[in-house]
């Protein structure tokens, strides 16, 4: 029995899933005749109250042309420090988009609009215009961590005022409505653009969607055709994805209990110095600093056990639908006994 908590982008297809796949109606997507993808397409874009979405082969693609649909080269997108868009996307920002970003030294990912308005830059020519500001939720650096939707109202009131556009990487935006029992449409009446995943918690092989109004979103399709990201009979992976939301929503509830758990059960460990607060399926726990990380990983996979390190003695866990009961209890186990 191999356990994988590397992320919750390892799981694999469900029979049910394939068997939806396999029955998908397609076409041609580029010429916009795939009815599977316009159907999942338009289904996002009602979730969420908004006139437009557009299918991605990736979240960071999607993120990445939201940035792009906000900005122009010079510009400056405001995030956390622990974004994705600023670690996890290969300095896609500069390089697609010619902007920099200026960062927030927020608390696991999540900052306030008072630090929002303390990072926007003043209005002279020698420094960068600042124009989007962007959060993560959930927060994957963070530990899964969930904003306060009072929060994120306070930082659209500062969009607004500031003229700023305001973008959603919701790569684990489903586990964040489960665990707070929040809206799609919430989020679609205070962000300009949504990017949100389904080949995490939801368990589809591939695909993203991005979400906004007509305005902000009419060159999205071009500039997907610019970065490579048009895709032919699409349908067949939006099929995965159509079933996913009927499917495999409702369950992320599971994934969050296990890592909690798991949570427990690391805190009971001498080796271990800190778990973070853990709110959804993501764990973030650091050993002591006489305790060596790769030995650490070494002993779990002397147990098929896979995690991943993210360095300076922190370690990452993340519980998905493919995490079996099984493989909880094996899991709980080994920790239990585990020694270096």
């Amino acid at each position: 029995m191999i356990i994988d908590l590397r992320s919750d982008t390892v799981t694999k297809p469900s029979k049910g899933m394939l068997e939806a796949m396999m029955a998908a109606k397609v076409g041609d997507d580029v010429f916009r005749e795939d009815e599977t993808v316009n159907q999942l397409e338009a289904r996002i874009a009602s979730m969420f109250g908004k006139q437009t979405a557009l299918f991605f082969p990736s979240g960071t693609m999607a993120n990445q042309i939201a940035i792009k649909l906000h900005t122009s080269p010079g510009d400056q997108v405001i995030c956390d420090k622990y974004a994705h868009i600023y670690n996890y996307e290969s300095g896609g920002a500069a390089f697609n988009s010619g902007v920099s970003c200026k960062l927030i030294d927020g608390e696991r990912g999540m900052f306030t609009a008072q630090q929002v308005i303390d990072a926007i830059n003043p209005e002279a020519y020698y420094y960068s215009p600042s124009r989007l500001v962007e959060i993560e939720n959930t927060a994957n650096r963070g530990g899964g961590s969930c904003w306060d939707f009072n929060e994120i109202l306070k930082i659209r009131k500062v969009c607004d005022e500031r003229d700023l556009g305001f973008h959603l990487d919701g790569a684990r935006l489903w586990n964040a409505l489960v665990d707070k029992n929040e809206t799609t449409e919430q989020y679609g009446e205070v962000f300009d653009t949504i990017s949100v995943c389904f080949s995490k918690g939801l368990g589809c092989p591939v695909g993203s969607v991005l979400v906004g109004d007509e305005t902000i979103m009419k060159n999205a399709i071009r500039i997907r055709k610019v970065f490579g990201g048009n895709m032919r009979q699409a349908g067949y992976l939006a099929s995965a994805a159509l079933y996913a939301l009927d499917n495999n929503m409702e369950r992320l509830i599971d994934d969050h209990k296990k890592a909690k758990e798991i949570g427990e059960a690391l805190s009971k460990l001498s080796i271990i110095k800190t778990v973070e607060p853990i709110e959804t399926n993501i764990v973030i726990f650091e050993l002591n600093r006489d305790v060596n990380e790769k030995t650490f990983i070494q002993k779990l996979l002397d147990k098929n056990v896979h995690i991943i390190g993210m360095g300076t003695n922190k370690l990452r866990i993340v519980t998905h639908l493919d995490y079996t009961d099984a493989m909880h209890e094996k899991f709980l186990e080994v920790l239990k006994n585990l020694t270096l």
